[in-house]
């Protein structure tokens, strides 16, 4: 389950446009941050996507992509022109593809290294669904099957997009907008697949064209009641219009940590087995089986597009860091990770203060909090004053930003130690979260 949210520039403090994302994943899928570079490709090039091949464009853009570390798409990315996409699993009546074909993530990464605007990335996705179709497993730990919803934005521009195995839906976004795992768009779109409406009523789906509804006759009941797909939708929406007009990244950073809007002090991820929050906790159950294992939010610069990037687990319990598309990620994030621990990239090294908070959350993440905010809004504010430095002062404030992150976690990490566990977990939360550990091969005396 995910969350993605747009706040074009007409509501935006500083006039520029606001994209941010939460990728909710398996706890041990490892989120892994990549930096791609333009290329040119020769005639005839293929390119080999999670599980088929498909043509090579002649030319890709670089591009800053966020994803799982085993799949060759991407939950979410920017590229250099300041197109910035993020994709939600939808469950419809149209039955998932199990056949390999393209993941949703492979269709957001071929849109970002083909297209140079938010309209060009809708059709780029469009063409390459209608010619190939979507479809495979996109689970990690388990087998999961979905289609896709995409959010587009640009400097200037931002669409939504719908689908249903082949069929879709578009409509250009006015003001602000999100997406959380469950069909949108009713009546009203700008652009769609010929046969959207006309398969619907020949499934049965809605009596005929003259009434016909696209969330109410292509959505799935139960997937997108059990992920609370629109009370998570709400939320962000809520969250959206209340900073609209005067809307920052601290905005965005904020909607992204969303647990409840009644969540009072002592509130923990280690009550209950349903239910969803845009900060997503797992615990045990088919229902709460996803994470929030990665967070992006993008300052669609018109020049330069600047992101803050977590690359690890939890925004409640991660900082954001600046980073840039021409600034390579800094020694300290580390080789790229695998589903398997290993203290040495960003991923499982934040792991160990994550899983750790985890114990007894209520009572850790007050040791944290104060902190993190202060050092969060410096790294902000200073990327935030050097979108137009040179490319050397920007280098610094990346590798600084991610080295900062990384010490302050170190010492977080003594300081939880210090304050032992106050509280036992509930049994089935802790259950899940020794079978998550024992999965990774998690060292016990990684985890204070």
């Amino acid at each position: 389950m995910c969350d993605t949210l747009v706040m074009t520039r007409t509501t935006t403090a500083a006039g520029v446009t606001l994209f941010a994302k939460n990728s909710d994943r398996d706890p041990n899928e490892a989120h892994h941050l990549l930096l791609l570079p333009a290329a040119d490709h020769p005639p005839g090039s293929r390119v080999h996507c999670t599980y088929i091949e498909i043509e090579q464009a002649p030319h890709t853009h670089a591009v800053a992509l966020a994803k799982p570390f085993w799949i060759w798409g991407a939950e979410m990315g920017v590229n250099e022109h300041g197109v910035a996409i993020g994709n939600e699993a939808l469950f419809t009546r149209a039955p998932a593809d199990k056949t390999p074909r393209l993941l949703g993530m492979d269709l957001l990464r071929l849109a970002l290294e083909r297209a140079e605007t938010a309209r060009e990335a809708v059709e780029v996705i469009t063409t390459l669904l209608e010619r190939y179709g979507q479809g495979g497993n996109c689970g990690f730990a388990h087998p999961l099957y979905y289609q896709n919803s995409f959010l587009i934005a640009e400097p200037d521009d931002a669409w939504v997009l719908e689908t249903a195995d082949r069929h879709w839906a578009a409509r250009r976004v006015q003001g602000h907008y999100a997406i959380s795992n469950a069909i949108t768009l009713g009546k009203q779109w700008d652009m769609a697949s010929p046969d959207l409406v006309t398969h619907a009523v020949e499934q049965g789906w809605c009596k005929s064209a003259a009434e016909f509804d696209f969330a109410q006759a292509y959505s799935d009941f139960l997937y997108t009641r059990f992920s609370d797909a629109r009370k998570r939708c709400a939320a962000t929406m809520t969250a959206l219009q209340t900073s609209s007009g005067r809307a920052t990244p601290e905005s965005m950073l904020a909607a992204l940590r969303l647990h409840t809007a009644d969540a009072a002090p002592d509130w923990s991820p280690a009550h209950g087995l349903t239910g969803a929050t845009v900060c997503m906790h797992a615990s045990y159950g088919p229902v709460r089986r996803s994470q929030t294992t990665g967070s992006l939010v993008a300052y669609l610069h018109p020049q330069r597009p600047l992101l803050f990037v977590t690359g690890t687990a939890a925004p409640c319990t991660s900082i954001f860091k600046p980073l840039w598309l021409d600034t390579p990620l800094p020694e300290s994030a580390g080789p790229a990770p695998t589903g398997v621990y290993d203290p040495h990239t960003l991923f499982w090294r934040h792991e160990r203060l994550h899983r750790s908070l985890l114990r007894d959350y209520p009572q850790r993440i007050t040791v944290i909090q104060e902190e993190r905010a202060l050092l969060e809004q410096e790294l902000l504010e200073e990327a935030l004053a050097a979108c137009d430095a040179p490319l050397e002062d920007r280098r610094r404030i990346v590798a600084e930003g991610f080295s900062r992150a990384l010490a302050a976690e170190e010492r977080w990490l003594t300081r939880i130690a210090a304050a032992p566990p106050n509280r036992r977990q509930p049994f089935w939360h802790e259950r899940a979260w020794a079978g998550f550990n024992r999965a990774a091969g998690v060292p016990t005396d990684a985890l204070v």
